[in-house]
């Protein structure tokens, strides 16, 4: 098995050579970015089948570089931000990252984390799973490509993830702590505010009525006639 390609997009060199020292130590070659179009280069170039990527960038932030990315290739994105701040969490899931940390972060969390990410996509794609229909939406899942009257919607890995899942389940209200559990493998529930915003980008993609809100508990996707 080839080694796992992980790109560490920080512009604080003490933090990215810590990070970078842990990553490889777990295992993972690791290229280091320290800024945002360095990032999106060394991300075309390079390939990596993750990236750990800093909100705070020179040249342009981490925001738009999660853009870039995704746009071009759906990856796992750990993204880490400097502040406690909802807002920048929430535009930072919605613009494809799939998990985040708060600096201060220890090394074993985020390890932690990105070996969580990747067994993910692993299981994901090792299991041969049938598609899906609901309504004009195709979920491939062999290929994990999504089509809504016949035309891909680009997914992040996680955003498909949380579809399948929900989808495997139609008309059932779903626990935020449960999806949390499920799809991104968090023992604790201190990160549902992960679960509403990538709802939000589902609905958006897909289409507002694709997924019910049962406040106070969670979600249940609705099968369109």
């Amino acid at each position: 098995m080839r080694e796992r390609r992980v790109l560490v997009v920080e512009d604080e060199p003490t933090i990215a050579e810590s990070v970078a020292a842990r990553l490889r130590a777990e295992g993972f070659t690791v290229d280091i970015a320290g800024d945002g179009p360095s990032a999106v280069e060394r991300f075309r170039v390079g390939q990596p089948d993750l990236v750990v990527l800093d909100v705070m960038l020179p040249g342009f932030d981490g925001l738009e570089v999660c853009r870039r990315i995704q746009a071009d290739r759906p990856v796992p994105v750990l993204m880490l931000t400097a502040r406690d701040d909802e807002t920048d969490l929430l535009v930072g899931l919605a613009v494809g990252a799939d998990d985040y940390l708060t600096k201060p972060f220890s090394m074993r969390e985020l390890a932690a984390r990105v070996h969580v990410l990747l067994r993910r996509v692993d299981r994901a794609s090792a299991t041969p799973a049938p598609a899906l229909r609901l309504g004009d939406i195709e979920i491939n899942q062999a290929e994990r490509r999504v089509r809504k009257a016949g035309a891909d919607v680009h997914l992040t890995p996680t955003e498909f993830d949380l579809l399948v899942h929900l989808a495997g389940r139609p008309r059932t209200v779903l626990p935020r702590e449960a999806l949390l559990a499920d799809v991104w493998g968090w023992a604790d529930s201190s990160g549902t505010r992960t679960v509403d915003s990538h709802v939000k980008a589902l609905r958006r993609k897909l289409g507002p009525d694709l997924i019910r809100t049962v406040h106070g508990i969670g979600y249940a996707l609705e099968v369109p006639a």
